[in-house]
């Protein structure tokens, strides 16, 4: 079992918080630019 301190991490560009990798993002994870779906909606209001 792993860690949570061991998983990359990013910060989001919305909301300025980062945030972790989860396993549904494994293949993804180079393209994963958002925190949740809410923050990908909401790209186009970020400052």
């Amino acid at each position: 079992m792993h860690k949570k301190t061991t998983l990359p991490s990013k910060t989001c560009p919305v909301c300025q918080r980062p945030f972790s990798w989860r396993r549904k993002w494994s293949r993804d994870w180079h393209q994963v630019r958002y925190c949740s779906e809410r923050c990908r909606r909401n790209r186009n209001t970020a400052p």
